[in-house]
């Protein structure tokens, strides 16, 4: 007989976690957290999921990477013309998720988006290798297209105009943001669904840390 998916479920036990145990600061927790998963070698350590809202308040999520934590922020790149890029122009209010399931630990991030500089944008384009720096070329992100030659014969050309250059210019509609959060709940997984959940809020210019219940 197979399981039903209603079966399926994991007891957690690993680790555990309490106000006492946490930084003041949750920019320093997170990179403690990050460090931790990064040793046990987690796959794509950085892949986050990214919620926005388009202005219709429909919701969208995907899979992205994490590419810094600077200026008190977490920092990614896309194509501003994107779906997600649409949805930040219109709403600025995104949400961030990091599951590492080896660790039995997630880390839930709330905040406000906002570009980052030209400059720091294309300093990082082209730190890319030439073939990403292509594709961010070739890739008219999240339109309709008519077929996958199409989109080979685009990137063929691009790569034939660049052959002789290391590095490309960057597109003018791909660029980096930085979402500066305002909660951040780190979640560690514990026995009998009691999780432990400590959250950082933002009162007044402060962190204030409060446990919430599982």
């Amino acid at each position: 007989m197979s399981l039903s998916i209603a079966d399926i479920r994991a007891e957690y036990s690993k680790h555990t976690l309490d106000i006492s145990d946490v930084q003041g600061d949750p920019i320093e927790q997170f990179q403690l957290w990050f460090d931790e998963a990064n040793k046990v070698e987690i796959s794509e350590v950085n892949a986050m999921h990214l919620s926005t809202v388009n202005p219709n308040g429909m919701p969208s999520s995907r899979i992205i990477l994490l590419k810094g934590i600077e200026n008190n922020g977490f920092v990614f790149f896309t194509n501003y013309q994107s779906d997600k890029g649409k949805d930040l122009d219109a709403n600025p209010a995104a949400a961030l998720l990091f599951f590492w399931k080896e660790l039995e630990r997630q880390v839930r991030i709330q905040g406000h988006v906002e570009k980052i500089s030209k400059d720091d944008s294309e300093q990082y384009f082209q730190s890319r290798p030439k073939g990403s720096q292509i594709g961010a070329w070739t890739s008219p992100q999240s339109t309709v297209i008519e077929s996958r030659e199409l989109l080979e014969e685009r990137e063929n050309a691009i790569a034939e105009k660049y052959k002789d250059e290391e590095v490309l210019p960057k597109p003018e509609q791909w660029g980096g943001y930085i979402l500066k959060p305002i909660r951040i709940e780190f979640w560690q997984g514990r026995p009998n669904r009691l999780h432990d959940r400590i959250l950082y809020s933002q009162v007044d210019g402060h962190w204030k840390i409060n446990r919430l219940a599982p």
